[in-house]
């Protein structure tokens, strides 16, 4: 079983629409993928609206579509109060677009996104610290190991002090284009990469997300 839920599509910034992603991420053997384009209150609702529906209709291809959003660069005190909102316009997964060391996100953000219940990935986090790791475990957010370029320099970094804290990880490829899809087998060498042996690899790949999923 393979999974990916952090991807995007037309609705943000990716290049292709839903369809397409059903389509590709079934090809290369996926169960599910959950589209989750960047988002903040100027858009959110019509990100929402736009999806709703979408895993029936594209439910052909054979695998499961999830609608989700990607809180981005929010002042980090509109967090909670946004990630609650997503969950009301029916988004069944809510990423945060975590402190990358290769964006200017704002100061705050990943502790805002681990102390919130609505909030369930914490993506790309860059150089979260234990007390952030440890409020993740206590609220069940989930950290993200990611093969995106530039947001993946911090793998290592995330995959200790998630373990030292006890808190839970996952691997998502936060794919823009055809080119950023992996097969199941590369998205577990990112687990690998950073350092994880292969059995705690395939945890994080196969299981680790479909416990979220199993929340919905």
């Amino acid at each position: 079983m393979a999974f990916d839920l952090h991807v995007h599509s037309t609705f943000s910034d990716g290049e292709l629409i839903p369809a397409e992603i059903a389509r590709r991420y079934a090809e290369k053997g996926f169960e599910a993928v959950a589209i989750t384009d960047h988002a903040d209150s100027s858009n959110l609702e019509l990100i929402l609206r736009c999806l709703k529906g979408i895993g029936e209709e594209l439910e052909g291809h054979g695998i499961r579509v999830v609608p989700g959003i990607e809180l981005t660069h929010l002042p980090p005190e509109k967090i909670p109060v946004l990630a609650a909102r997503a969950k009301e316009l029916g988004a069944e997964i809510v990423v945060v677009h975590g402190e990358s060391p290769v964006e200017p996100v704002a100061r705050g953000t990943n502790a805002a996104a681990v102390g919130c219940e609505d909030v369930d990935i914490l993506a790309h986090p860059g150089f979260i610290t234990t007390e952030e790791a440890e409020l993740a475990r206590e609220h069940g957010v989930y950290l993200e190991l990611t093969s995106r370029r530039g947001h993946c320099l911090t793998n290592g970094h995330i995959a200790r002090v998630a373990r030292e804290a006890g808190a839970e990880l996952l691997v998502c490829t936060d794919a823009h284009s055809p080119e950023d899809i992996l097969t199941p087998g590369e998205l577990a060498e990112v687990a690998l990469g950073a350092g994880l042996s292969r059995r705690y690899s395939e945890i994080i790949t196969s299981v680790n997300p479909k416990r979220i999923l199993g929340r919905l």
